[in-house]
Protein backbone atom coordinates (compact mmCIF):
# COMPACT_ATOMS: atom_id res chain seq x y z
CA UNK A 1 0.00 0.00 0.00
CA UNK A 2 2.76 2.59 0.96
CA UNK A 3 4.50 1.67 -2.95
CA UNK A 4 0.57 2.80 -4.21
CA UNK A 5 0.72 6.01 -2.04
CA UNK A 6 4.35 6.71 -2.65
CA UNK A 7 3.49 6.65 -6.29
CA UNK A 8 0.30 8.72 -6.08
CA UNK A 9 1.25 11.41 -3.60
CA UNK A 10 4.06 12.97 -5.84
CA UNK A 11 1.87 12.90 -9.34
CA UNK A 12 -1.21 14.28 -7.20
CA UNK A 13 0.80 17.14 -6.05
CA UNK A 14 2.47 17.51 -9.10
CA UNK A 15 -1.10 17.43 -11.61
CA UNK A 16 -2.69 20.11 -8.48
CA UNK A 17 0.21 22.58 -9.77
CA UNK A 18 0.44 21.93 -13.58
CA UNK A 19 -3.30 21.84 -13.35
CA UNK A 20 -3.64 24.94 -11.41
CA UNK A 21 -1.14 27.10 -13.42
CA UNK A 22 -3.04 25.74 -16.65
CA UNK A 23 -6.33 27.06 -15.41
CA UNK A 24 -4.87 30.28 -14.93
CA UNK A 25 -3.57 30.57 -18.45
CA UNK A 26 -6.68 29.11 -19.68
CA UNK A 27 -8.82 31.63 -18.23
CA UNK A 28 -6.98 34.44 -19.83
CA UNK A 29 -7.29 32.27 -23.05
CA UNK A 30 -11.11 32.30 -22.75
CA UNK A 31 -10.61 35.99 -22.07
CA UNK A 32 -8.61 36.90 -25.35
CA UNK A 33 -10.57 34.87 -27.24
CA UNK A 34 -14.19 36.60 -25.83
CA UNK A 35 -11.81 39.72 -26.50
CA UNK A 36 -11.32 38.97 -30.11
CA UNK A 37 -14.88 37.64 -31.55
CA UNK A 38 -16.26 40.56 -29.72
CA UNK A 39 -13.66 43.01 -31.52
CA UNK A 40 -14.79 41.16 -34.89
CA UNK A 41 -18.51 41.26 -34.42
CA UNK A 42 -17.94 44.91 -34.02
CA UNK A 43 -15.67 45.28 -36.55
CA UNK A 44 -17.81 43.43 -39.23
CA UNK A 45 -21.29 45.05 -38.44
CA UNK A 46 -20.42 48.44 -37.14
CA UNK A 47 -17.63 49.77 -39.24
CA UNK A 48 -18.54 47.07 -42.21
CA UNK A 49 -14.88 45.49 -41.93
CA UNK A 50 -13.15 43.08 -39.63
CA UNK A 51 -9.26 42.72 -39.10
CA UNK A 52 -9.02 38.98 -40.64
CA UNK A 53 -6.46 37.93 -38.09
CA UNK A 54 -8.79 37.87 -35.37
CA UNK A 55 -10.71 34.26 -36.26
CA UNK A 56 -7.49 32.92 -36.24
CA UNK A 57 -6.70 34.24 -32.71
CA UNK A 58 -9.77 33.72 -31.08
CA UNK A 59 -8.99 29.69 -32.80
CA UNK A 60 -5.68 29.64 -31.16
CA UNK A 61 -7.03 30.83 -27.86
CA UNK A 62 -9.99 28.16 -27.85
CA UNK A 63 -7.19 25.31 -28.64
CA UNK A 64 -5.38 26.27 -25.65
CA UNK A 65 -8.25 26.79 -23.24
CA UNK A 66 -9.49 23.50 -24.10
CA UNK A 67 -5.99 21.53 -23.92
CA UNK A 68 -5.61 23.39 -20.73
CA UNK A 69 -8.96 23.30 -19.18
CA UNK A 70 -9.85 19.49 -20.50
CA UNK A 71 -7.69 17.60 -17.68
CA UNK A 72 -8.75 19.60 -14.54
CA UNK A 73 -12.51 18.79 -15.44
CA UNK A 74 -11.45 15.06 -15.83
CA UNK A 75 -9.63 15.37 -12.30
CA UNK A 76 -12.71 16.83 -11.01
CA UNK A 77 -15.67 14.68 -12.47
CA UNK A 78 -17.06 17.29 -14.50
CA UNK A 79 -17.18 15.04 -17.86
CA UNK A 80 -20.82 14.49 -18.20
CA UNK A 81 -20.89 10.38 -17.33
CA UNK A 82 -23.47 7.78 -17.76
CA UNK A 83 -23.27 5.98 -14.26
CA UNK A 84 -26.28 3.84 -14.28
CA UNK A 85 -24.63 0.43 -14.60
CA UNK A 86 -22.50 1.62 -11.82
CA UNK A 87 -24.63 2.65 -9.73
CA UNK A 88 -26.70 -0.41 -10.23
CA UNK A 89 -23.96 -2.58 -9.26
CA UNK A 90 -22.18 -3.42 -5.84
CA UNK A 91 -19.45 -1.66 -4.52
CA UNK A 92 -16.66 -3.92 -5.49
CA UNK A 93 -18.24 -4.29 -8.62
CA UNK A 94 -18.68 -0.92 -9.23
CA UNK A 95 -15.00 -0.19 -8.14
CA UNK A 96 -13.80 -2.86 -10.62
CA UNK A 97 -16.07 -1.11 -13.86
CA UNK A 98 -14.54 2.33 -12.85
CA UNK A 99 -11.07 0.95 -13.35
CA UNK A 100 -11.67 -1.05 -16.30
CA UNK A 101 -13.16 2.50 -17.76
CA UNK A 102 -10.07 4.34 -16.64
CA UNK A 103 -7.89 2.06 -18.33
CA UNK A 104 -9.66 2.01 -21.77
CA UNK A 105 -9.69 5.52 -21.49
CA UNK A 106 -5.69 5.74 -20.90
CA UNK A 107 -5.72 3.50 -24.37
CA UNK A 108 -7.55 5.87 -26.02
CA UNK A 109 -4.98 8.82 -24.69
CA UNK A 110 -1.82 7.30 -25.85
CA UNK A 111 -3.50 6.80 -29.24
CA UNK A 112 -4.59 10.11 -28.98
CA UNK A 113 -0.97 11.22 -27.46
CA UNK A 114 0.92 9.07 -31.18
CA UNK A 115 -1.66 11.02 -33.27
CA UNK A 116 -1.46 14.39 -31.98
CA UNK A 117 1.72 14.27 -32.15
CA UNK A 118 2.21 12.77 -35.73
CA UNK A 119 -0.22 13.40 -37.27
CA UNK A 120 -0.82 17.26 -36.33
CA UNK A 121 2.17 19.07 -34.51
CA UNK A 122 4.66 17.11 -36.30
CA UNK A 123 3.35 17.31 -39.76
CA UNK A 124 3.23 19.50 -42.80
CA UNK A 125 0.33 20.86 -42.27
CA UNK A 126 1.80 21.88 -38.08
CA UNK A 127 5.23 23.27 -39.38
CA UNK A 128 3.27 24.92 -41.83
CA UNK A 129 2.74 28.91 -41.09
CA UNK A 130 -0.46 30.69 -40.59
CA UNK A 131 -2.40 32.25 -43.02
CA UNK A 132 -3.25 35.91 -41.23
CA UNK A 133 -1.80 35.56 -37.07
CA UNK A 134 1.27 37.14 -37.38
CA UNK A 135 3.33 38.12 -34.36
CA UNK A 136 3.78 41.67 -33.08
CA UNK A 137 5.66 44.65 -32.79
CA UNK A 138 7.26 42.79 -36.21
CA UNK A 139 9.10 40.40 -34.54
CA UNK A 140 10.29 37.23 -36.64
CA UNK A 141 10.77 33.77 -34.84
CA UNK A 142 11.75 30.73 -36.80
CA UNK A 143 10.89 29.85 -40.48
CA UNK A 144 7.63 31.67 -40.77
CA UNK A 145 9.30 35.00 -40.19
CA UNK A 146 6.50 37.17 -38.40
CA UNK A 147 3.83 34.51 -38.56
CA UNK A 148 2.93 32.02 -36.63
CA UNK A 149 3.80 28.53 -37.30
CA UNK A 150 0.91 26.03 -36.96
CA UNK A 151 2.27 23.74 -34.38
CA UNK A 152 1.60 26.43 -31.86
CA UNK A 153 -1.74 26.14 -32.18
CA UNK A 154 -1.64 22.28 -32.74
CA UNK A 155 0.48 21.66 -29.93
CA UNK A 156 -2.10 23.08 -27.24
CA UNK A 157 -4.41 19.83 -27.85
CA UNK A 158 -1.35 17.67 -27.62
CA UNK A 159 -0.41 18.92 -24.21
CA UNK A 160 -3.75 18.36 -22.97
CA UNK A 161 -3.67 14.45 -23.92
CA UNK A 162 -0.35 14.67 -21.90
CA UNK A 163 -1.91 16.33 -19.25
CA UNK A 164 -4.90 14.35 -19.59
CA UNK A 165 -2.70 11.01 -19.51
CA UNK A 166 -1.08 12.00 -15.89
CA UNK A 167 -4.78 12.78 -14.55
CA UNK A 168 -5.65 9.04 -15.89
CA UNK A 169 -2.49 7.57 -14.36
CA UNK A 170 -3.29 9.70 -10.67
CA UNK A 171 -7.26 8.24 -11.05
CA UNK A 172 -6.23 4.72 -11.77
CA UNK A 173 -3.81 4.60 -8.90
CA UNK A 174 -6.83 6.43 -6.80
CA UNK A 175 -9.29 3.08 -7.71
CA UNK A 176 -6.90 0.25 -7.02
CA UNK A 177 -6.38 1.77 -3.19
CA UNK A 178 -10.08 2.39 -3.32
CA UNK A 179 -10.42 -1.24 -4.19
CA UNK A 180 -7.72 -2.04 -1.35
CA UNK A 181 -9.99 -0.31 1.19
CA UNK A 182 -8.10 2.53 1.97
CA UNK A 183 -10.12 5.24 -0.05
CA UNK A 184 -10.51 7.10 3.26
CA UNK A 185 -6.62 8.52 3.27
CA UNK A 186 -7.02 10.03 -0.24
CA UNK A 187 -7.25 13.53 -0.61
CA UNK A 188 -11.08 14.76 -1.96
CA UNK A 189 -10.27 16.12 -5.72
CA UNK A 190 -13.74 17.66 -5.72
CA UNK A 191 -14.11 21.58 -5.32
CA UNK A 192 -16.74 23.85 -5.09
CA UNK A 193 -15.38 25.92 -8.18
CA UNK A 194 -15.59 22.99 -10.56
CA UNK A 195 -19.06 21.59 -10.30
CA UNK A 196 -19.61 18.14 -11.31
CA UNK A 197 -21.41 16.04 -13.96
CA UNK A 198 -24.49 15.37 -11.94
Amino acid sequence: MSVLFGLLWPLERFNTVVLAIGKAIAVVALAIMVSLILGQVFFRYVLNDAPNWTEEGARFGMLWMTGLMAPLAYRMGGFVSIDMLERALPRMAAAVLSLILLGIALWVLIIAWDRGLNNHVDTISGRGCSSSLRWPFGFEIGKCGNRFQNNYQFASLWVGVNLLILVNLELIIRQVIKLLGHGDRLTNLQTEDVGGAD
